[in-house]
């Protein structure tokens, strides 16, 4: 406990010394459909992630957790209430504005892990330097770099489909960190792995979050990962309870 309250501390100095927290959500409502019919899947839902933590999202299923991080990765929009994220309000960004954020501040990480089959582990992770232009011997030394930080510098050369899913995981985080984002989003990363790979992939993402300077909202509901987070938040009917 004094080690997480110590980090904590360490992830709010931060977000002072730098003009706020990573993440501010401020009475955050959506709903889908209308009328009698409507279903309201946040209700006023309202906090603050601190820079440099890790923080896992955990509710059952259906309880909002995919369209929060929706919201928050700006692939949403609200019906009322505000998002910001690393000092931008999303609502005053439009379609452009919404496109760079998620493609230079904001990494995401989904459960299918999205990796592009016909691709290599290397040319996987260099998609996201190549729509920004990125010259090509800085591409391939983040390229080399990344990899090696998630354990795959023996890989470089495989495809998805010579890969484990743990594996194919792991890729899919080094592609998510490839333009030095500031946010990662991660919905069920480890939903289709085993426990123990899962947890593998879970002890990554806090490694990297240490490691890459970077804040962490992880969407997951298994309990063992979500020991590994500085703070969790369940969601739960349309409401965000708190938990140290």
């Amino acid at each position: 406990m004094s080690e997480s309250i110590g980090v904590r501390g360490a992830a709010a100095t931060l977000a002072e010394e730098a003009g706020g927290p990573m993440v501010r959500v401020e009475d955050v409502h959506r709903s889908y459909g209308a009328g009698a019919s409507a279903v309201h899947a946040l209700r006023g839902v309202s906090f603050d992630i601190p820079r440099g933590e890790l923080v896992a999202l955990k509710g059952r299923s259906g309880s909002g957790k995919t369209t929060l991080l929706n919201l928050v990765g700006g692939l949403d929009t609200p019906g009322r209430g505000r998002i910001t994220v690393d000092g931008t309000e999303l609502s005053t960004l439009g379609e452009d504005g919404l496109l760079a954020l998620r493609r230079d501040r904001i990494g995401f990480i989904f459960q299918s892990f999205g990796l592009i089959p016909i691709l290599t582990a290397a040319e996987n992770v260099g998609v996201p330097m190549r729509l920004r232009r990125t010259n090509a011997r800085e591409r391939d030394e983040r390229v080399a770099l990344l990899l090696a930080l998630v354990g795959l510098a023996d890989h470089t050369a495989q495809r998805p489909g010579e890969l484990s899913g743990g594996q194919q995981q792991r890729v899919a985080i080094a592609r998510a960190l490839a333009n030095r984002p500031a946010l990662l989003i991660a919905d069920e990363p480890t939903g289709q792995l085993d426990a123990e790979t899962g947890l593998d992939v879970m002890e990554l993402l806090r490694a990297v979050v240490r490691s890459e300077g970077v804040t962490a909202l992880v969407a997951t509901h298994d309990t063992q990962l979500l020991g590994l987070a500085d703070r969790v938040l369940e969601l739960s009917d349309g409401h965000i309870v708190e938990h140290a």
